[in-house]
C-alpha cells in the first residue's frame, strides 16, 4: 500500500459503523437542505466564507474523525467558484481525518469538454476529475452526466445517477394523447430511444449543425411529428438555443404541445428570453441547480425535485450497498 493510500477492505468492514454526517456547500443549499431532511440527519455545521481577496476558506466546525462524510456541491455558476470550494472543502475533510469522502456533485461542470474536438483542445473533464481525485475524494455522486465516458476520467468509484425515471412519471401524469418523444440531436436519440420505449411511444429525431459552442442551427427531422404532442429529452438546457431551435422546426413540421425535459436547467445568457418567445408550453427540469429565480422570471419551467434520489444513494452508499436499482 503506497503512502496515504487507504485500506479500502478495512473501511468497508468499518464504514457501517461509523456515523454518516452531509455538510453543504454554497452552490445549492435548498437541494442540500431537503436531501439532508430525507436522510433525517440534518446538515453538519461548517464554515465557508471568502477573504477580502475573493480566496476560499472552509472550516468544520463539529469533529468529523473516522466519519462518513458526504459533501453536497455542485459546479453550476460560478463554476471555477463551485469547483474551488468543492476542493477546499475535500482536503479540509481529509486533513480532518474522515474515514470516507463523497463529492456529491448534482450537476458536474467542464462535462462539455470530455474530447479534442479541434486541435490543440483541452479535454477539462478529465482535469476536473483528476484535481477532485488528487485532492482526497473517495467517491463521487453526480446526476445525469453529459457523456458516459467521463465516468471513465475518475480513478474513484463514481455512481451517475439518472433523473429520467423522474421525468417521465412528469409527462406520464400529464396524460398526452398520441405523445412522440423528440431527440433534439444525434447525441440524445439513444437516450430518448430508451425513453421512448419506457413511455410505449415512438422516436423522432431532429438533427441539427453547430456552428460555434453554444449555437446550433436544426436541419432536419427523422421521423412524423405532425399532429403529435412533442416530449423533448436533453441532458441539460444551457443558453436553450437548441432547443429552441428544435421546437421552431417541429412546431412548423406540424406539431401539436410542446415540452422539454431536461436534468440541468443552467438557463445561461437569453435563454429564458428564448425559451419565452418559443413555441413550447413547459420546460421540466430538476433542482440540481437552485430554479427560484428562473421560475420567477418564466412560470414555464417546472421543477421536479432529486433530493429523495439522492438521498437513497447516499444512504446505500453509507451502508455499502448496491444503488444499480436506482438506474432502472
Amino acid at each position: 500500500m503506497l503512502p496515504g493510500e487507504r485500506n479500502s477492505k478495512f473501511d468497508l468492514i468499518l464504514m457501517k459503523d461509523s456515523e454518516l454526517v452531509v455538510f453543504s456547500g454554497t452552490s445549492n443549499p435548498g437541494l442540500a437542505k431537503s436531501i439532508a431532511d430525507c436522510l433525517k440527519t440534518g446538515l453538519g455545521r461548517i464554515e465557508i466564507k471568502r477573504f477580502a481577496d475573493g480566496e476560499k476558506y472552509v472550516r468544520f466546525l463539529e469533529n468529523i474523525r473516522g466519519k462518513d462524510v458526504f459533501l453536497i456541491q455542485g459546479t453550476s455558476n460560478p463554476v471555477n467558484e463551485n469547483l474551488m470550494e468543492l476542493l477546499v472543502m475535500i482536503d479540509a475533510a481529509r486533513r480532518s481525518s474522515a474515514a470516507r469522502i463523497t463529492a456529491v456533485m448534482p450537476y458536474f461542470g467542464y462535462a462539455r469538454q470530455d474530447r479534442k474536438a479541434a486541435s490543440r483542445e483541452p479535454i477539462t473533464a478529465k482535469l476536473v476529475a483528476s484535481i477532485i481525485s488528487k485532492a482526497g475524494a473517495d467517491r463521487v455522486i453526480t446526476l445525469d452526466l453529459h457523456s458516459g465516458q467521463i465516468q471513465g476520467f475518475f480513478d474513484i468509484p463514481l455512481d451517475n445517477l439518472t433523473a429520467s425515471m423522474m421525468l417521465m412519471d412528469y409527462i406520464k401524469h400529464k396524460n398526452l394523447d398520441n405523445l412522440l418523444v423528440v431527440a433534439p440531436d444525434a447525441g440524445a436519440a439513444k437516450n430518448s430511444t430508451k425513453i421512448a420505449e419506457k413511455l410505449g411511444t415512438e422516436l423522432a429525431i431532429v438533427n441539427k449543425k453547430r456552428a460555434k459552442h453554444n449555437e446550433a442551427e436544426a436541419a432536419h427531422i427523422i421521423g412524423e411529428v405532425e399532429g403529435r404532442n412533442c416530449v423533448l429529452f436533453d441532458d441539460m438546457i444551457d443558453t436553450a438555443g437548441t432547443i429552441c431551435g428544435v421546437a421552431e422546426a417541429i412546431k412548423k413540421a406540424g406539431a401539436k404541445e410542446i415540452m422539454v425535459c431536461a436534468s440541468h436547467g443552467l438557463f445561461s445568457g437569453q435563454a429564458l428570453e428564448r425559451i419565452s418567445k418559443a413555441p413550447i408550453s413547459e420546460v421540466i427540469v430538476t433542482d440540481s441547480i437552485p430554479q427560484e429565480a428562473h421560475q420567477k422570471a418564466l412560470g414555464k419551467i417546472k421543477v421536479v425535485s432529486i433530493a429523495d434520489l439522492v438521498c437513497e444513494a447516499i444512504k446505500r452508499t453509507h451502508q455499502n450497498e448496491s444503488i444499480s436499482c436506482l438506474f432502472e
